[in-house]
């Protein structure tokens, strides 16, 4: 069927702000309020419309000739029939069902597309939306591209029982298909997406972005209050809520989700940005990306590297202005789109983390983010100490590194992990232990570099890597210089002592076998030429990559344990 999509009437009330919008105008913007900027609902058809390239777009139903059949498996009766409520949302929206499945491109990168529409039936879950979304991810699996899933919808379908209730587990199934596959998988959450749509598709996936005020839950607000009595905060359930508590990747305008999407396609294909001009391809300015240069020579032996001051390692490693992630980010990788959250309660900003591109080759890059040279800022990001959160939120964007065959960079820069009592509450220790057990299988390659501080276990936790790299004035070190002091020496003011004996600069951790290589700093540090020492960390990555991605996963796992083997003696067991 098509889609009745109504015509926008001549003026339109905004039903946030009431303010009138000439009905034009609101559909240049995208039904997007332009002076509150309330996202108005799209039909499925219109959201097609405004992702996919035009002329590309083909019903996978069409492949076959199918047509859903006319499901009433209950006999079910409230008021009406549910057979006359199923005519007449077909009769009044043009379509066959809540979801339309298709495959498309987006600013030429090729998806298969389930789109629901609300308008139907409140775009519940029931047996012929299972059927479509299971199809779809059978079509992304066959086709090898990624899917890309737009939600809209009250919860299952009641008219169809438990029935509607075994979609859940029938789609989330077809979901961890294309995990085992390495398929990518983008969720789009619209206003609103509630019950079993929530509770299994909508956010199962790889990347879950919603538009700005989407709604997203199990229960709705009136069920949670009725049911409890609680009065709910401001905001509860939308978008920017589920983004502060770590549930989300993302809230992204609509004018930006073409440009949004064709960024995470592209990674999937390794191929480089939209061309300038492109639909919807207009981002924030940024700084440039710092071309492929030649190699870098990477110091491999200590005796190359000059005796030094062990303090002032630590003054230069800490110094306020060193590049941080996100610096490395913005000047070494093309696309990078930042994730967030652990999926479970929070998203720690002490840990950044994303896809992108390093010299056109894919990359999930990860790093301690100390904030800029303001105080203000530096509180914010805890000085670079993750939380729990913040290494699960790692744990996580590894692990989807390791679905898609995507190599992971981490970039260290931290005192340690972050001492509060509410990290310690939270499961400190075991955020850590996880991480170390992780990264030891991840059978995609891993280098890690040492960019300002390597603190104790806290670093550690992104450092279990096929290569461990050190910038020349970076440090790594068990416990920080001061804590040593004040416990071995009984005085904090013997840390400059304790940083030599700690053995903690780039020189003795060469020497030491901790890591693999010291990456040159520009003649006046990191901290004195942003763009420059990003240059220098990327040649150095390019190359350890580029010798570790031929390598088949058995022997990036054994060398991997080897390499953490040798830092101790494992004795061999007598025969019996």
């Amino acid at each position: 069927m098509a889609d009745k999509a109504t015509a926008e009437p001549d003026w339109v009330r905004c039903e946030r702000c009431a303010a009138l919008v000439y009905g034009k105008r609101y559909t240049r913007t995208l039904r997007v309020c332009p002076e509150c900027g309330a996202h108005g609902r799209l039909t499925a058809r219109q959201r097609l419309d405004q992702l996919l390239d035009a002329g590309s777009c083909r019903p996978l139903a069409a492949e076959r000739g199918e047509r859903p059949a006319e499901h009433d498996p209950l006999g079910f009766t409230d008021t009406r029939p549910y057979a006359e409520r199923l005519r007449e949302a077909r009769a009044e929206t043009g379509m066959d069902e809540a979801v339309v499945c298709v495959g498309g491109t987006v600013e030429g990168q090729p998806a298969v597309v389930a789109a629901m529409d609300f308008r139907f039936l409140g775009g519940s879950l029931g047996l012929e939306v299972g059927t479509q979304i299971t199809r779809a991810a059978r079509t992304s699996l066959r086709r090898r591209v990624p899917l890309l899933l737009v939600t809209a919808s009250g919860g299952a379908r009641m008219q169809e029982g438990a029935l509607s209730l075994m979609q859940m587990a029938r789609t989330a199934q077809a979901l961890a298909e294309l995990d085992e596959a390495g398929v990518l998988v983008v969720s789009l959450v619209t206003d609103p997406t509630y019950g079993g749509v929530a509770a299994s598709y909508a956010t199962l996936a790889d990347v879950i972005l919603a538009e700005p005020g989407a709604r997203l839950g199990f229960a709705g607000p009136r069920v949670i209050q009725q049911t409890t009595g609680q009065r709910l905060p401001e905001g509860f359930q939308t978008a920017e809520f589920l983004l502060s508590r770590g549930l989300i990747d993302d809230v992204v305008p609509r004018a930006a989700l073409r440009p949004t999407l064709a960024r995470l396609l592209r990674l999937r294909s390794g191929e480089g940005a939209a061309r300038p001009g492109a639909r919807g391809s207009a981002e924030r300015p940024r700084p440039a990306i710092v071309p492929r240069g030649p190699a870098v020579r990477v110091v491999r032996t200590a005796d190359e590297l000059p005796e030094r001051d062990a303090w002032e390692a630590v003054r230069l490693a800490r110094h306020p202005m060193r590049p941080t992630a996100a610096d490395y980010a913005a000047h070494l990788l093309q696309d990078f789109h930042e994730l967030h959250g652990d999926r479970l309660a929070a998203d720690c900003p002490a840990v950044i983390g994303g896809p992108g591109l390093l010299h056109g080759s894919p990359v999930m890059l990860i790093g301690h983010h100390k904030g800029g040279p303001g105080l203000e800022e530096r509180r914010r990001r805890h000085f670079g100490m993750a939380t729990p959160a913040g290494y699960r939120k790692a744990a996580r964007l590894m692990r989807t590194a390791a679905k898609l065959g995507m190599p992971v960079v981490t970039l260290i820069d931290t005192p340690g992990a972050n001492p509060g009592p509410e990290a310690e509450s939270g499961g400190q220790a075991l955020a850590i232990a996880e991480n170390l057990r992780l990264m030891s299988r991840l059978p995609v390659p891993v280098v890690a570099v040492i960019t300002g501080e390597g603190g104790s276990g806290g670093a550690l936790a992104f450092a279990v890597a096929d290569r461990v790299l050190v910038s020349a004035n970076g440090i790594y070190s068990v416990i920080s210089p001061e804590g040593c002091a004040a416990i071995l020496w009984k005085d904090p003011g013997a840390a400059p002592a304790a940083a030599a004996a700690l053995r903690l600069h780039a020189r003795d951790l060469l020497r030491l076998g901790i890591v693999d290589g010291v990456v040159p700093e520009p003649p006046d540090g990191a901290h004195g030429d942003h763009a420059h020492a990003a240059a220098l960390v990327g040649g150095a990555l390019s190359a350890a990559l580029d010798e570790l991605r031929p390598w088949a996963p058995d022997r990036l796992l054994a060398e991997r344990r080897d390499r953490f083997h040798r830092f101790g003696r494992l004795e061999e067991e007598a025969a019996p």
